[in-house]
């Protein structure tokens, strides 16, 4: 089987500009949703829409769009795929010290530094806030540079500020900055994210990063705060989530399409996950978008 190599992206930003700005919509889509990871602070708006937020080893399924603030070198995947309806999505990326080694330092920027802190696990931001930050991002589209600058700085004082957020990695998501470490974990997470609908035995996937089972089991946990196993339900419960609400399929097609091989296991996991089963949970969302 071909091997599946993990990305570092590089981010270069436009000419007169010391960070990077992107505005994406269903003529201009951004790239492939592969696992990758970069130095620079990202942070994400998905305007409208459904689809799969994976951040470190935190997995879920959103709707009515996103809002996301992703730290340095902390693994994600691409947020919008070609089911998901979003309008539109928005990425501003910049390195820490995109304005000097020690700016961010000063006391003025206290708390946006502690944000930043923050932001080494993920954090997603809902209701009013969401609505509110992500209209601000996207107009920025319409600035100079430097009313950008100024823009991104409101942006992370209302981030800052607000208290309607989620931490997404709350255990905390353990990644040593030396680059082996990086590679390993993002190939265990592009390796997933294109086999899960078969099984995954230990053996195979410890092979695929050079490591005994018990080494990698260890590694693994010390890493994400998961199990390898643990890791691999979740995946596939938020698929299932997520085709539960975008197809008409059978509940027992979207747990194969998912990747479990047993029917009452689905049911029992998907259940101690949500508080609903997959039928309460489909005929739920059904209310939802008629109302």
């Amino acid at each position: 089987m071909k091997s599946i190599k993990p990305s570092l992206e590089k981010i270069v930003p436009e000419f007169g500009s010391s960070f990077f700005y992107e505005n994406f919509t269903n003529e201009k889509k951004n790239k492939a949703p592969i696992w990758h990871y970069h130095p620079e602070i990202e942070i994400v708006y998905v305007n409208g829409g459904t689809g799969k937020r994976q951040i470190g080893s935190h997995m879920s399924y959103y709707r009515n769009g996103t809002l996301m603030l992703i730290g340095t070198n902390l693994p994600h995947c691409g947020f919008t795929d070609s089911l998901t309806g979003n309008k539109s999505e928005t990425i501003i990326q910049m390195l820490p010290n995109f304005l000097g080694n020690s700016f961010f330092d000063i006391p003025e920027m206290s708390g946006i530094n502690t944000l930043m802190e923050q932001a080494k696990k993920g954090i997603a931001f809902h209701g009013d806030t969401k609505r509110r930050i992500g209209a601000r991002i996207e107009s920025l589209e319409m600035l100079d540079p430097f009313d950008r600058l100024l823009g991104i700085f409101k942006i992370l004082k209302e981030m800052e500020q607000t208290q309607d957020y989620s931490i997404l990695n709350a255990e905390g998501f353990i990644i040593e900055t030396a680059l082996q470490d990086n590679n390993r974990i993002n190939l265990v997470f592009n390796f997933v994210q294109k086999e899960f609908t078969r099984q995954i035995t230990l053996d195979e996937i410890a092979d695929k990063v050079s490591m005994s089972v018990p080494g990698f089991c260890r590694y693994f946990k010390k890493i994400t705060g998961k199990t390898f196993i643990q890791f691999v339900n979740e995946y596939r419960l938020v698929h299932a989530a997520k085709l539960l609400h975008e197809k008409q399929t059978s509940i027992t097609d979207i747990c194969y399409e998912s990747g479990f091989s047993n029917f009452s296991h689905f049911n029992k996991l998907f259940k101690q996950t949500t508080g609903k089963t997959p039928s309460t949970y489909r005929n739920e969302l059904k209310y939802v978008v008629s109302s």
